[in-house]
């Protein structure tokens, strides 16, 4: 019956005017039938919803952040054979992404990371146990089947989006297949990192972490995540600095995220001098008004913001950045921890990074202050 009366409509000339008769219907909220005593509890409600909206941007970044890395060294690679005269064609760089369990998560963050990156159809794909459910992706050209081990083998990064319960098999089954430059990015907020590292012998792992606090509902009921994320407001409360909403990212996801780009650089052998290079002009391209004409009093990433100063002045120039375990990083402190900590301007460079990977623009208030000079600098 309801979906008779919502989709009744009345035409007016050749343009049909739909009107839903149970739109804003009060007996039909969620609030409605919940007792007075009991409404202290709804706000529950938002703050899930906001760690929905949170985990999907923060993966999103994620992941644009490594499309366009990868992009930039498929270019430079293929600059390279060009002036060479090599025969060899380099991969296309494209970022292909799994995703594991078909559940709410796992079908908002697909819808999210089609549509925002975006992923491209072909660069997606899905296993879960019940692939016959997710129609709607198959429709967009998305592959969707019940076979783990392969997605690992064909998959640059994995979203575990599984209950815990489910967890220890799932390992159990992709374990063996996992390339160590695969990236493991859980969602599994019940299973800390040192366990998954044990149940994946692997430690290519990334995983959010998000405190919850005094809830204040920003994150509104009626958008979907994707439109949500869209709306400045909801997106500038996303940022990794900003506590808004109650919902506080650890931090330590941020300098993991970093440490991973290194990653893909390594695996690549490239020089560490040209990935600081390709790093600042990648990732700290985005200038204040007091940044300078040039952007001459801009952060930039330097050898010693990411490995020991003994280490820094051992390595010779040519030499590729070492392999970084993305678990020790996340659990202990790190040379970029403590760079990030203490400069403000660079923590400001990375947050318009971030609004402006989503194509939302801070606004004169909301735009960090940078004095040329500083010692934050």
């Amino acid at each position: 019956m309801r979906r008779i009366l919502s989709t009744w409509c009345s035409r007016e000339g050749d343009g049909g005017l739909e009107m839903d008769l149970l739109k804003d219907l009060e007996s039909l909220q969620f609030e409605y039938g919940v007792q007075e005593e009991d409404h202290c509890w709804l706000y529950l409600q938002g703050r899930s919803r906001g760690l929905m909206i949170k985990a999907c941007a923060h993966a999103t970044f994620f992941c644009k952040l490594l499309c366009n890395l990868r992009e930039s060294l498929h270019e430079k690679q293929a600059s390279k054979c060009l002036s060479t005269g090599s025969l060899h064609t380099p991969d296309d760089g494209a970022l292909k992404v799994g995703i594991i369990g078909g559940g709410r998560l796992g079908k908002q963050l697909a819808h999210v990371l089609f549509q925002l990156v975006p992923i491209p159809a072909e660069s997606l794909r899905i296993s879960t146990r019940r692939p016959e459910a997710l129609a709607e992706f198959r429709e967009l050209g998305i592959q969707c089947f019940y076979d783990n081990p392969s997605l690992v083998v064909w998959a640059d990064v994995i979203f575990l989006c599984c209950l815990p319960s489910q967890l220890p098999k799932i390992c159990m089954e992709i374990n063996s297949s996992l390339d160590k430059a695969c990236i493991v990015y859980s969602f599994v907020a019940a299973v800390p990192i040192p366990r998954l590292r044990l149940l994946l012998n692997h430690t290519s792992i990334l995983r959010p972490h998000y405190q919850c606090g005094d809830s204040v509902n920003i994150w509104g009921s009626k958008k979907d995540i994707t439109a949500a994320l869209q709306d400045p407001v909801i997106l500038h409360a996303t940022c990794p600095y900003n506590p808004a909403g109650g919902i506080v990212l650890n931090i330590k996801w941020l300098e993991g995220v970093f440490y991973a780009a290194l990653n893909v650089c390594k695996a690549r052998e490239m020089p560490h001098l040209q990935v600081l290079q390709l790093l600042n002009g990648l990732f700290l391209s985005v200038h204040f008004e007091s940044c300078g004409k040039d952007g001459a009093s801009c952060p930039k990433f330097q050898l010693v913001d990411f490995v020991s100063k003994v280490y820094a002045k051992n390595l010779p120039q040519r030499r590729p950045f070492p392999w970084f375990d993305l678990t020790a990083v996340q659990l202990k402190e790190t040379p970029f921890g403590q760079h990030l900590s203490t400069r403000t301007a660079l923590q400001d460079h990375l947050t318009q990074l971030y609004c402006d990977s989503f194509g939302v623009s801070l606004t004169k208030e909301q735009r960090p202050v940078v004095c040329p000079g500083s010692p934050s600098q």
